[in-house]
């Protein structure tokens, strides 16, 4: 004789189970549970977001100085290719991560038995504070380049100096560029 049974769903005791769960419990805890971590999210976004647009906001300013003291007599090609070298450096896994970073990297200089800065501005004790239309300029231009609204030209280009200067690195490299008063290398 064959019995006449149905089959029964694996999760329907479950379920079952879980709707009696809610239906007989005090829901209070768990939307107070819901509201708190609701409120901790939106927390935590904002302060994301302010810490990023912080982030940001110095980055911006650490390649607006490099461009201003760095450039600040060149024409606007001079200045974006100083901009541009800068963030090629922190691209390169040879230099640091980050904008600043690199503005202020000391490497240590045999020679003179010392730490001596990527770029000679940032070894100065007293420099002047930026200001006037070369500083807006600069900002510009900064802001041009971080955020990739100039196309690159020179693309690899990781160092560069004055035209009026010979330093020992550069001997035996291929310059890719001259612009005013720089001289540009891979």
């Amino acid at each position: 004789m064959r019995r006449n049974s149905r089959r029964v769903p694996l999760l329907s005791g479950c379920w079952t189970n879980a709707r009696f769960f809610w239906h007989t419990t005090n829901k209070t805890p768990w939307i107070a549970a819901l509201i708190v971590g609701v409120v901790i999210t939106t927390f935590c976004a904002i302060a994301y977001r302010l810490e990023s647009n912080s982030l940001e906001k110095r980055e911006l300013t650490c390649l607006a100085l490099n461009v201003y003291y760095e450039a600040r007599g060149e024409p606007l090609a001079g200045k974006y290719a100083v901009a541009e070298v800068t963030m090629n450096r922190v691209a390169s896994p040879r230099h640091p991560g980050t904008v600043c970073e690199v503005v202020y990297e000391k490497r240590w200089d045999r020679l003179r038995k010392r730490h001596v800065g990527a770029f000679s501005w940032t070894e100065f004790d007293l420099i002047p504070h930026p200001e006037g239309a070369q500083w807006h300029r600069a900002r510009e231009v900064a802001e041009a380049v971080y955020f990739g609204r100039q196309p690159p030209r020179l693309s690899g280009a990781l160092h560069y100096h004055a035209t009026y200067i010979r330093p020992s690195w550069a001997r035996g490299q291929q310059p890719v560029a001259r612009i005013g008063g720089h001289v540009f290398y891979e």
